[in-house]
């Protein structure tokens, strides 16, 4: 640390001869780390220092073992020697708070007795906090000339010793502060990640306020003290240097903050006086007495002013030298410091700080780029208008930056959004004027909000809009009891309710308006009495307003239940405490005990309506069975009852869903009704079979389906309440399967669609319920038969309707089929063919290939990803819907391919299609490609090889017929696009090498096997594949790099090769994309890079003389003889991007010759035949 007077002069007298030109009685050193990181010549200028450190209190020792040891202090002319802990203040901060007291209190008796000794261990520590690694040193100030002084403030860099210079004014020293210039990229400790970090800050502050809290009363106010430390981090609060601008910023808005605590204390001391001598004053003693206790007592007020004035001007001096600077720092988290201590301040002191010259920069810094900044901000004035004493000072404000505020609740980041939300309803709370309609009208919106925080913020605002009506009209109200006034606010509160959600015109978002409105509204919504009274004592049951209270009803319901987990809701609590999941427990039991007798009552009278009797349905589904108390099975038979009633009545898909999932329910085993519930549920589906079966007797005729239009609706009916039913409970007690199997046969085939749309699902359903038990049903060889033959039958017949004049017959065909498929893959792997059967089966070719045509057609449809479906959308809704059913059917089929029902080569076809649909489809087949890697990384990646051989080829085949169109054709440039995206996906260079290399041998063979070298073909007709397989070499390992080229000059020594002509651009392409990888370069910048070119010329009748060789070497085809192969270079006569061109375009000129002094020369004249070939590098 810096030493005392006495060991400084001791130290440099001894070495005086050394630092003669240091002022001889003025100067001190310390050293703030022994960091051995610095250079040899910071070295030298501190190891003259290092004998000073000896007389400080606080040394740093190299140990982390604090022991306590004799130190001499040397304080003016005297000197003792005392017992102290050897440790620095910097390491005070990690002691926790009482150890800190104890410091500060005994750094404070220092201070009395050796006040620059101990401001400067102070000034050191404040260095130290900013992670600064270097040297201190200091000089008293010998002049209070302006110009002599300003004369030394520089802050500079001294490259040549790698050191960064400050110096700088802490009256009465002059600091300079010495440290490695690479202190910007180390982490200092205010922003060091994880937990080290947030604690440092917490006690860094903690220290500076317990500080300013012991200095209150005694050297706070010495004009010494305050006026060093303020100097010292108004000085490098202004530093370019990030660490020493933070951490001394936060000082001082700490030290600020602290300063409000003593004038408020002092505040409240100089109230306290007054009021004592109004006292002395009003009371009536003898002026001999009062006289000089009243005087004492003025004094006293008078000295609390003077101090009060002198904290002020210290806190005037903080903001302007330091905030005014540092509140548009560069830094967010400077920034952030200076808006949330702003707050605190109006808050804690608003007779200074509140008033509108310090709240513009409040209002300013909300329009911040950083949301953190913004968010303090709005945290800070949600405190101020949390205060209504404080609300009289805000209302300019309030009127300037009202709409600022509005449109934040519309902010990217979300806290900030909530926070701004939470600050408008306090603001709505304290006047009803400031906000207006429209205001309320679009923050009130925010109740269907995706985030939930958000909503619920929002319903808080709402809410307390429906309170202040529903106050307004029990005032109204006099004379009636307690019990009818509590049913009279609900009502007006549900009726205001009603309101909003019907002017709102969102009539599908129910759930989520209850869900915005729970947390602050939740014993209205829970009010479940008062909500079925007013339903059963209201006598219409067709009107909207029943049924949207109706919904709110079961909203409530699966709120109370479930908790607050929505589809498309994000942001609420995933882990419920055990308060919570005991609320959640009770309010089950009291929506059971409550619900179960009336609902009954509620389906009678409503039965005419299907949309409040699909919602009422839903109900039981939330019931709690250990909350039944005696009699529920009476109550429960009557609730079968009506819902029977109700299934007659009605048959819209939302009834049957619902029943089926509330009998689904009901009918578990762990269920208390369980003995009412299934028999009633057996009943039904008997009577529905009993049914059907009586209809399809006499519809059928010599195995053709006849029907009139009459018995065809009553069979439609029947068969949806199956389906729905069927979906949910396992029927296969009644053999569903072969009573409606006759209707896909073929002769009956193109009946009715709406009845194949009905018998499909339910023969899928019965297959897969088949399959779902078969691990516990099939104990014999001859059920297993008996389950694969129907296996077998549905997807034969399926196959049959997948062409189908009617789409929706198609789609549904084609998604059961899927499903059986998927199903029966899965019970393979628990398949145990010693106990069951022969259940095995694999579909025939023709059904893979149809379900692989049917996929091209129906999903891939259209030019690009935006194109319209053939059903000929036009709205962006139905175009939604229909690009969501295409996804299902690609979905559907990809599972196929992952769960090994079909082959993986017949993705091969699927990811054709990724980058012409990536914006649809992307995202499936991106997942089916990790999928089918995860199962073998080889044969997946010979899927992709395919891929784009099969469309290289659609290409040449295109191009051959003279540009007729072909049916799946792209471009060549999309087909190396499709290979460069396929090369992305193979990130991990170590885990997919075999891959990467297999795809290189596989594409070199596919251009050069069978090819037969002729004069008419001189090249292979597939050469151009070659450049596409380029797009993969940067993912080959150097080793494997060498391997595929030995492999590729394999295969081009069989024939005559001329790279000097046009034609054999693409294996140039390719073997420079090979030999660019050892590089780090891509084809296109090795090829025109200015590297000394030596094509190897193939031709009988030119030879080669390379520059550097002694001896001529001739090529010859029949001697293909390599000794020496190092890497070739192109002329920049052919530097021509080959990536976009056409692979099969016109040759171009032949390339120039360079000159013998700038490259190679190519010759054709007589030289001397050697068998060596020697390319340059």
């Amino acid at each position: 640390m810096i030493p005392d007077p006495t060991a400084t002069a001791a130290s440099r007298s001894s070495e005086q001869d050394k630092s003669s030109r240091d002022e001889a009685n003025s100067s001190r050193a310390v050293n703030h780390s022994e960091d051995e990181s610095g250079n040899e010549n910071k070295r030298k200028r501190v190891r003259r220092r290092k004998r000073a450190q000896k007389g400080s209190e606080n040394v740093k020792r190299k140990t982390t073992k604090r022991s306590r040891s004799s130190v001499r202090r040397a304080g003016g002319s005297r000197s003792k020697r005392r017992h102290v802990e050897a440790v620095t203040l910097f390491e005070v901060v990690t002691m926790g708070r009482s150890a800190m007291q104890a410091v500060i209190d005994d750094w404070i008796e220092e201070y009395v007795r050796d006040r620059d000794s101990s401001l400067l261990d102070l000034i050191s520590f404040f260095i130290q906090c900013s992670g600064c690694k270097g040297v201190v040193t200091a000089e008293m100030c010998q002049s209070k000339e302006g110009s002599d002084v300003m004369s030394k403030m520089v802050e500079e860099l001294d490259e040549v010793a790698g050191l960064q210079y400050k110096k700088f004014l802490a009256f009465p020293w002059i600091l300079t502060v010495t440290w490695p210039m690479d202190t910007d990229n180390v982490e200092y400790p205010l922003i060091q990640s994880g937990p080290y970090g947030r604690w440092f800050h917490s006690e860094f502050c903690d220290f500076v306020s317990v500080l300013v809290a012991q200095c209150q009363h005694s050297v706070i106010f010495d004009s010494y003290l305050m006026n060093s430390i303020i100097s010292l981090l108004t000085e490098l609060s202004d530093s370019y240097v990030r660490a020493f601008r933070h951490t001394c910023t936060l000082a001082a808005v700490k030290l600020l903050s602290s300063l409000v605590s003593v004038a408020q204390s002092l505040s409240v001391g100089i109230e306290n006086s007054q009021k004592l001598l109004a006292v002395q004053k009003t009371t009536r003693t003898t002026r001999q007495k009062g006289a000089p206790q009243v005087e004492r007592i003025q004094k006293k007020a008078t000295e609390l002013q003077e101090k009060k004035a002198e904290i002020e001007g210290m806190m005037d001096v903080i903001f302007k030298g330091i905030f005014l600077k540092r509140y548009r720092d560069v830094l967010p988290e400077i920034r952030s410091i200076c808006m949330e201590e702003l707050g605190v301040w109006m808050k804690l002191y608003s007779s200074v700080f509140l008033n509108d010259s310090y709240l513009k920069y409040m209002g300013w810094m909300m329009h911040d780029k950083i949301p953190d900044v913004r968010l303090k901000c709005v945290l800070g004035l949600q405190g101020l208008y949390g205060d209504p004493l404080l609300l009289p000072k805000l209302d300019l404000f309030t009127s300037r930056f009202k709409d600022r505020m509005i449109s934040m609740t519309l902010d990217k980041d979300n806290e900030v959004a909530v926070q701004t939300m939470k600050l408008l309803v306090l603001i709505s709370k304290t006047s009803d004027d400031i906000l207006s309609p429209e205001d309320y009208k679009q923050l009130l919106r925010f109740v269907y909000s995706s985030q939930r925080p958000l909503a619920a913020a929002a319903g808080e605002l709402l809410f307390s809009r429906l309170l202040n009506t529903s106050a307004a009209a029990s005032d109204n109200q006099e004379g009636i009891n307690e019990e009818e006034d509590h049913k009279e606010q609900t009502s007006a509160r549900l009726k205001a309710l009603l309101q909003f959600y019907q002017e709102s015109e969102l009539h599908k978002h129910v759930v989520y308006l209850v869900d915005s409105l729970w947390d602050c509204g939740g014993r209205l919504l829970k009010d479940w009495p008062t909500l079925t009274s007013i339903l059963m004592q209201d006598p219409s049951s067709q009107s909207p307003e029943q049924v949207v209270l109706v919904e709110i009803l079961v909203a409530s319901v699966r709120q109370a239940s479930e908790g607050p987990a929505l589809a498309g809701r994000s942001g609420a609590k995933k882990v419920m405490s055990a308060r919570e999941k005991k609320v959640q427990t009770d309010d089950c039991c009291k929506l059971t005990e409550h619900l179960l007798p009336v609902l009954p009552k509620l389906l009678s009278k409503f039965s005419g309506s299907s949309d409040i009797v699909a919602s009422l349905m839903k109900i039981p589904q939330y019931f709690l069975p250990e909350c039944l108390k005696a009699g529920s099975a009476q109550v429960a038979s009557s609730l079968m009852a009506e819902m029977g009633a109700a299934l007659d009545l009605h048959s819209g898909p939302a009834v049957l869903e619902a029943a089926a999932r509330t009998y689904l329910s009901l009918c578990g085993e762990e269920t208390a009704w369980c003995s009412t519930a299934r028999p009633a549920r057996d009943a039904l589906v008997q009577g529905w079979v009993d049914q059907l079966t009586a209809l399809l007797e006499d519809s059928f005729k010599d195995n053709n389906f006849s029907a009139n239009e009459e018995k065809t609706g009553d069979i439609l009916v029947t068969l949806r309440k199956l389906r729905a039913f069927h979906n949910c409970h396992d029927l296969s007690q009644w053999n569903l399967f072969e009573l409606l199997s006759p209707l896909l046969s073929a002769e009956s085939s193109q009946g009715a669609p709406q009845v194949l749309l009905e018998v499909l699902p339910c023969l899928c359903y019965s297959v897969l319920w088949s399959l779902n038990t078969s691990g516990e049903t099939l104990t014999s060889r001859d059920k297993a038969v008996a389950q694969r033959l129907q296996l077998r039958l549905f997807s034969e017949r399926s196959h049959h309707y997948l062409s189908h004049s009617d789409h929706s017959v198609r789609l549904q065909a084609f998604l059961g089929v899927c499903d059986v498929l998927t199903a029966h893959s899965y019970q393979l792997h628990v398949w145990d063919p010693s106990s069951c059967g022969p259940l095995l089966y694999t579909p025939s070719p023709k059904l893979q290939k149809a379900l692989l045509t049917f996929v091209c057609v129906h999903v891939f449809v259209g030019a690009d990803c935006d194109s319209q479906s053939s059903v000929g959308a036009n709205s962006e809704v139905e175009r939604l819907e229909d690009l969501h059913k295409r996804r299902n059917l690609l979905a559907a089929y990809c599972k196929l391919i992952v769960h090994r029902v079909l082959e993986m080569s017949m993705a091969a076809e699927i990811f054709m299609y990724y980058m012409k649909y990536f914006n649809n489809f992307g995202d499936i087949i991106k997942e089916m490609m990790y999928r089918t890697r995860q199962i073998d990384k080889i044969e997946s990646a010979r899927t992709l090889v395919l891929c784009l051989q099969q469309l290289f080829v659609r290409l040449k085949r295109e191009q051959e017929s003279g540009g007729r169109p072909q049916p799946g054709v792209q471009t060549f440039t999309s087909i190396k696009e499709l290979a460069r995206r396929f090369a992305l996906t193979f990130g991990d260079l170590v885990k997919f090498r075999e891959c990467v290399v297999m795809i290189h041998r596989n594409g070199i063979e596919f251009v050069f096997q069978e090819f037969s070298q002729t004069p008419e073909t001189p090249t292979p007709p597939y050469l151009s594949y070659l450049t596409i397989l380029g797009e993969f070499s940067s993912k080959l390992l150097k080793p494997d790099k060498k391997t595929v080229f030995s492999y590729l000059q394999k295969h081009t020594a069989e024939h005559i090769v001329n790279l000097r002509e046009e034609c054999w651009q693409p294996l140039i392409y390719y073997r420079a994309s090979l030999l660019a990888v050892a590089d780090g370069e891509d084809a296109v910048s090795y090829v025109s890079s200015d590297r000394k070119p030596h094509l190897p010329n193939r031709s009988p009748f030119s030879k080669q003389k390379l520059e550097g060789s002694k001896t001529p070497c001739p090529f010859s085809p029949m001697e293909p003889k390599v000794s020496k192969v190092h890497r070739s270079g192109f002329s920049p006569s052919h530097q021509e991007k080959t990536s976009d061109m056409d692979p099969f375009s016109v040759p171009v000129e032949p390339p120039t010759k360079r000159p013998t002094d700038e490259g190679s020369v190519l010759s054709t004249g007589n030289e001397t035949d050697d068998d060596t070939v020697e390319v340059e590098v």
